[in-house]
């Protein structure tokens, strides 16, 4: 193939399937008349190629929102004792530091991969949700978050296929030849 012409990639069964879970969460939440914007984060986040993959992808998703959110329930509480009106404070220094350290110590316990995705939440908690509603803003974070990464698993698994992508065909197909000898 000549260089110089790029091919477009396809568009897979992963793809459909990651755009229904998205669909399925935002059509939901239209009747709930409630922004769908982190169930369907959860449910892209959620996808992966096979069930087995949307599990380890959700969970890392879930589980990440999961910690952080009620790790940052905490913090925030904590902070809130000393700053109860809010605001900027060299105190959130040392709740991130305390807390990153937490975070990735309870994910070694309960979810390896949800560093990531409760990082997020952790660092948004402490730093930009406004005091009267941090509570309110990690509890629907972590519900919208499961409904998104439940919505993937479902699609996942009503809906078969997939496919993986053979990164080196030349020579896995020189490989078979040599073992057909």
């Amino acid at each position: 193939m000549d260089e110089k012409k790029r091919r477009l990639p396809g568009i897979g069964m992963r793809n459909v399937k990651t755009a229904i879970a998205a669909a399925l969460c935002a059509f939901v939440y239209y009747f709930l008349d409630r922004s769908p914007a982190f169930a369907c984060i959860g449910a892209i986040f959620g996808m992966g190629s096979d069930l087995a993959q949307s599990k380890q992808h959700g969970g890392n998703r879930l589980f990440g929102t999961l910690i952080g959110g009620l790790l940052g329930m905490a913090l925030f509480r904590i902070y809130i004792i000393f700053y109860p009106q809010g605001g900027s404070s060299l105190l959130q220094v040392v709740l991130t530091f305390v807390g990153v350290i937490i975070l990735i110590w309870l994910c070694q316990v309960f979810w390896v991969g949800g560093v990531q995705p409760g990082g997020v939440v952790l660092c948004i908690i402490l730093f930009n949700t406004p005091v009267e509603t941090y509570v309110s803003y990690a509890l629907n974070r972590i519900f919208d978050t499961a409904v998104g990464v439940v919505a993937a698993l479902i699609v996942n698994s009503i809906i078969p296929g997939g496919f993986t992508v053979d990164l080196h065909p030349k020579k896995n197909r020189a490989e078979d030849q040599g073992s057909a000898e």
